[in-house]
């Protein structure tokens, strides 16, 4: 009944689902500061390449952390509370980063941003699917369409800041603002608890159903993919394809831009098409990408084919997303928290398993595992459709 009814009501976003979204840039513009700002850290405190890995290692921890207490603090203190003390940590975090002048205080404020902005994306998800339901999709993909574009803006405001003789340790200040700005615009917006919470039951003691926990691996394998074409890629391009390293780098700027053109072209899909048969298709276009990205000689078929390897990958976090939490019924919270397991790990990973192999066998040999990781989610997926067609 619920798939017939929402098939006929159109796709709405309320005022709530603004929330959600704008919510979801701010995690994305602060959660990708680390980036950018590595080489002043690194300069700043005195970090050796080895020890800056720490860094983003720990914000991966961060996002273990919250897939395994988030439902938990949800059940405890409401959807509400870890929505907005998320957000909040991870503001003050980020303002830790900017005082930090040592590398202990660097690493204790990013684990804090990592898990202040898992936090409050663990909730957003939750929300997100409880409240659209069969076009859970539709709003999943949207949403990080809006996280994409912020995250783009990032390093062009440090970088602008930079230029104009402000230091990045004044973007936390900006931050704040945002969200104390947020905050202010949707200060009479509820967010809802779970149906679980609703129903008065504990989402902690039902089991995910073994679908669930499929997908999860998907979703791990999926974004260890994307991990290892986005950390990776840079060096791949300057000692494999041969490009100079500051065209290597300016080269690697089509990966996010494919990121946002493909995630915005995905939320326009999503109206059409079911989540799997969308999902099986960014993974096609993906690994088309990614061949013509890998195996050829040419720099500029390189730059293309991690352009349309970009394009395919996209779409395939959100729709993962959307399908696996859609399988868990009434337990949204306890699932999209296990989703930011999945993807802490493979965050915490996959990264440094390319590294261990490029240095055992090569970086071009290395980028092989991209494929096992890409073939493993397809196998599982067309072997698994059946419980989310309509998904």
């Amino acid at each position: 009944m619920r798939e017939s009814q929402s098939s006929i009501q159109p796709f709405l976003r309320d005022r709530l689902t603004w929330l959600a979204y704008i919510m979801l840039a701010y995690i994305g513009f602060t959660q990708s500061m680390l980036g950018p700002l590595m080489p002043f850290l690194r300069s700043e405190l005195g970090l050796n390449y080895t020890l800056g890995g720490f860094l983003p290692a720990t914000l991966a921890i961060g996002l273990i952390l919250s897939g395994l207490i988030g439902d938990r603090i949800a059940h405890r203190w409401s959807r509400g509370v870890v929505f907005w003390s998320g957000a909040v940590g991870l503001a003050i975090s980020a303002a830790l980063l900017g005082l930090s002048r040592d590398f202990e205080l660097a690493l204790v404020a990013v684990l804090g941003m990592g898990l202040g902005s898992s936090l409050t994306q663990v909730m957003i998800q939750a929300l997100l699917v409880d409240q659209h339901g069969d076009h859970r999709a539709i709003a999943l993909t949207e949403a990080n369409v809006a996280a994409s574009f912020s995250a783009t803006l990032t390093p062009l405001v440090i970088g602008s800041l930079q230029n104009a003789g402000v230091s990045w340790r004044l973007v936390p200040v900006l931050v704040i603002f945002f969200l104390l700005l947020l905050a202010r615009s949707f200060r009479h917006q509820l967010v809802p608890d779970s149906i679980a919470a609703q129903l008065d039951t504990i989402e902690g003691k039902g089991n995910l159903p073994l679908s669930f926990w499929l997908y999860w691996i998907v979703l791990f394998l999926i974004v260890a993919a994307e991990m290892s074409l986005a950390v990776w890629a840079t060096d791949f391009l300057t000692n494999v394809a041969g490009l100079p390293r500051t065209k290597a780098a300016l080269a690697f700027g089509v990966f996010p831009a494919a990121m946002l053109i493909g995630r915005f072209a995905g939320s326009r899909l999503a109206h059409r098409l079911s989540s799997p048969k969308l999902l099986i298709a960014s993974l096609w276009v993906t690994l088309l990408g990614f061949l013509i990205f890998w195996l050829t000689r040419v720099s500029a078929l390189n730059v293309l084919g991690l352009f349309i390897a970009g394009l395919g990958v996209a779409n395939s976090y959100p729709l993962t997303l959307s399908i696996a939490v859609g399988l868990a019924a009434n337990q949204t919270n306890k699932a999209s928290a296990r989703v930011s397991l999945s993807v802490g790990t493979a965050l915490l990973t996959a990264p440094l398993l390319m590294g261990w192999l490029a240095d055992h066998l090569s970086l071009r040999y290395a980028y092989g595992i991209v494929i096992i990781f890409v073939i493993a989610a397809f196998a599982i997926i067309m072997n698994n459709r059946w419980p989310s067609e309509s998904s």
